[in-house]
């Protein structure tokens, strides 16, 4: 039996791994491990780790090692510290593998940790394009990654092109997109939000339709969080509909977007802007697919919103270079941009749903590719012939 450690650092993090989660817990050649690390432990960020718990995994263990402030600093030191801890964690639990998922920053102390202690290391959404510190450190994992279990086929294509073994790339589609799935099945929103899940503000009534925020600092902009967020509170407010907003992620600009909601909910606070920290992964997808449009800067925006064909106004650079289907309005930081796209989109309804991110198995395809692949940490680079190495060299006058 393989024993498997998966490093879950962020509430995103959860609901791209969770049917994955399910299906190796419940194979019979896989010995899960859990990992929980990072912003999922913390309670300003909705404590991830209690929504694991509660979903009935064990968890392994834990690795505090956010240092909060939302500066680029801390970023740097938050790293370092969960680096220093998880050589202790993957000393005593031995694991025939490690699993780290998609591009957040702390992901890359996983990898260099798994890496540096002979660990084969399996990578979950490489491959993929956006803007900020998340390409560098998505890309920095490929290089280091053993396996490559990536959610398109134009993020395995990248893969390969960045000269790994084809053998080891595999599309197995997205986990959370098994989620969408789900819910797409039956998608009538059967909880009271402000009951199960309490936040601030208002209650509102939902009949009337209500749009869902979800916005983000991006980390090359840090400086602007502020006032990126200042703008999509006035172009949101200019709709007139009532707003289910979900606090930001920890990235670094993450104190200058908490500071304009809360500035906004002090000034505002009977304006029907309802605040979330975080929501069980289903629950979420099933706020969003009955929302008149979902607006922000959040991967959901582009991976199940794309599947539910919920009408999206992506607002910036965050998601840029990502593949995108038809349900998706990119707009800048703008009031004006943001209401109109907003208002057309509202007006569109509801799209097609688009399978680039797969078809809703992409769960059990991760757990049997864990159980089939070799696993290894001999070089098995898809190395480019010598020929055609000095050619390049050749053309490029190196």
């Amino acid at each position: 039996m393989r024993r498997i450690c998966v490093i879950v650092t962020a509430r995103p993090s959860y609901a791209r791994v969770k049917t994955a989660l399910e299906a190796m817990r419940d194979h019979p050649a896989i010995d899960l491990q859990i990992v929980v690390a990072a912003s999922a432990l913390l309670d300003r960020y909705g404590r991830v780790v209690d929504v694991i718990r509660k979903d009935g995994f064990e968890v392994a263990a834990e690795v505090y090692s956010v240092l909060e402030g939302g500066a680029v600093a801390q970023s740097v030191r938050s790293v370092g510290i969960g680096l220093i801890e998880l050589a202790s964690v993957l000393s005593r639990l031995e694991p025939d593998a490690v699993v780290t998922i998609a591009d957040r920053y702390e992901t890359i102390a996983n990898a260099i940790a798994a890496s540096f202690m002979n660990l084969p290391l399996v990578h979950i959404q490489g491959g993929e394009f956006t803007g900020s510190i998340d390409n560098k450190v998505r890309h920095a994992i490929t290089k280091l990654a053993d396996v490559h279990l990536v959610a398109s086929e134009l993020a395995r294509h990248r893969v390969v092109s960045m000269g790994e073994d084809p053998r080891y790339v595999i599309n197995t589609g997205c986990p959370s997109v098994d989620l969408a799935a789900e819910v797409a099945r039956d998608p009538g929103l059967d909880f009271d939000p402000f009951e199960r899940y309490t936040g601030t503000g208002p209650s509102f009534d939902l009949s009337g339709g209500y749009v869902v925020v979800l916005q983000h600092p991006v980390t090359t902009e840090h400086d602007d969080a502020f006032e990126q967020a200042r703008i999509s509170l006035d172009a949101v407010r200019a709709l007139g509909k009532p707003v289910f907003w979900f606090w930001p992620n920890v990235d670094a600009g993450s104190d200058g977007t908490s500071k304009a909601l809360r500035m906004f909910r002090e000034r505002e606070g009977d304006r029907p802007f309802h605040f979330f920290k975080n929501m069980l992964p289903q629950d979420f997808l099933r706020l969003i697919v009955n929302s008149d449009c979902l607006i922000g800067n959040s991967s959901v925006g582009i991976r199940e919103s794309a599947f539910l064909g919920v009408p999206v106004v992506n607002i910036g650079t965050r998601q840029n270079g990502r593949e995108r289907g038809p349900n998706v309005a990119d707009v800048a930081h703008d009031v004006d941009a943001i209401r109109a796209a907003a208002t057309r989109q509202i007006a569109h309804g509801r799209y097609p749903a688009s399978h680039i991110y797969g078809d809703g198995r992409a769960g059990v395809r991760i757990a049997e590719e864990l159980a089939r692949v070799e696993l290894t940490i001999e070089k098995r680079d898809f190395l480019v012939p010598a020929g055609a190495a000095l050619g390049l060299v050749e053309r490029e006058g190196l």
